[in-house]
């Protein structure tokens, strides 16, 4: 199992911070933002990796996750994946489970980088290159007068355009108010800049074909989650109906759960921080491609970009979403820069994905934390 690079610790924080202002989708409301972090070492090199959730994954990523890959060489991303995912059989994989294993396999593909002194995206096969973004959060607890200024402020201020809102206000019941909002985002980004909305899984099917007829004139592109992401007949039947592109996916865990989920959408989505790391959002990129849709990466822009930036012909763009950009910046030093639209990881020829842990702005959002564990114990 040892090797010239053995995987020698591994440490696991968790970091809460507070939302700069009430937050709601149309089926959740929140107040804070929850980070595990996962720091794995080798030699004088210190990989990160991430994912958000319950505080309590890190008490699972240290106890069972971090035994497993603990000795093992650090360049084998692949036998540290499926060792983990064998861990997790009786503790339940799917959710937490795999929420923990995505942060550790994204921290080792930064360390594998960062030991081999080249950016992440050349790693993965790749060169830096730009990779397009979209704004996101646009939140239903908003005033208008706020959602305006988040749009005008990616649109304008940043020349991202492409942005997107939440509906599906009060689990569906509100299309008045949905409709409301479209027609304000619209006008605050103008005619040009692409607009699209996320419903989270809010409405049936049929509510959310009347509503796609409603808001047509507002020129949406793209409808994310008008039915919850597991009604795939439901996802199906909106699809075939509307004009955007209809598209799902953030909650999706391994490769058969987007196989069975590409029939029924335009574009899939991935979230690297939830489906198993890089290695799972790789899996996701060829089912992608083999279906014949598109890849969008979900939240979490930092843990994609790299990623993104090397398969840039099946992954259409990043979610530039707020709460996670937020926090990602407030924790982290090395994040990137949406101006114009785009990101270019790798760029700067910093090793791995190019961000460390900014210790003294994270100190006060520390919330829980475990030892360094090593081999021996």
């Amino acid at each position: 199992m040892w090797s010239d690079h053995p995987i020698e610790r591994l440490s696991v924080r968790v970091y809460t911070v507070p939302t700069d202002r009430p937050e709601a989708d149309g089926t959740l409301a929140w107040d804070a933002t929850t980070l595990v972090l996962v720091a794995v070492g080798s030699g004088p090199a210190t990989g990160l990796g991430w994912t958000y959730g319950a505080p309590a994954t890190g008490a699972l990523l240290h106890g069972l996750l971090a035994p497993v890959v603990l000795g093992r060489d650090a360049l084998d991303t692949a036998g540290a994946y499926e060792a983990m995912r064998r861990a997790l059989r009786n503790a339940g994989r799917p959710g937490l489970g795999t929420y923990a294993l995505s942060a550790v396999d994204l921290a080792l593909w930064d360390l594998s980088a960062r030991l081999l002194d080249i950016p992440l995206v050349r790693l993965l096969g790749g060169r830096p290159r730009p990779v397009e973004v979209y704004g996101s959060g646009g939140f239903t607890t908003y005033p208008d007068r706020v959602l305006e200024h988040r749009l005008r402020g990616w649109v304008e201020e940043q020349g991202i355009p492409r942005v997107k809102i939440k509906i599906g206000e009060s689990w569906g019941t509100r299309p008045e108010r949905d409709l409301e909002r479209i027609s304000a985002a619209r006008a605050a980004i103008g005619p040009d800049a692409a607009l699209y909305v996320d419903a989270n899984g809010a409405f049936t099917a049929k509510r959310a074909i009347r509503l796609a007829a409603a808001f047509a004139a507002d020129g949406v592109s793209w409808f994310e989650e008008p039915v919850p992401s597991d009604d795939l007949a439901g996802l199906a039947t909106v699809r075939d109906t509307v004009s955007p592109d209809v598209t799902a996916g953030e909650y999706g865990d391994e490769p058969r759960y987007f196989a069975r989920l590409a029939p029924s959408v335009d574009c899939l989505q991935a979230d690297a921080t939830r489906c198993g790391g890089l290695t799972g959002f790789l899996r996701a990129a060829a089912v992608a491609e083999a279906a014949g849709v598109p890849l969008s990466a979900h939240c979490s822009p930092h843990a994609h970009a790299h990623a993104a930036a090397a398969l840039a012909a099946e992954v259409r763009h990043l979610e530039w979403f707020h709460d996670h950009v937020r926090v990602e910046s407030l924790l982290f030093d090395g994040v990137l820069d949406p101006a114009g639209g785009t990101v270019a990881p790798g760029a700067d020829g910093t090793p791995g994905h190019g961000l460390s842990l900014a210790e003294r702005r994270a100190a006060p959002y520390l919330v829980d934390a475990w030892p360094p564990l090593r081999p021996d114990g």
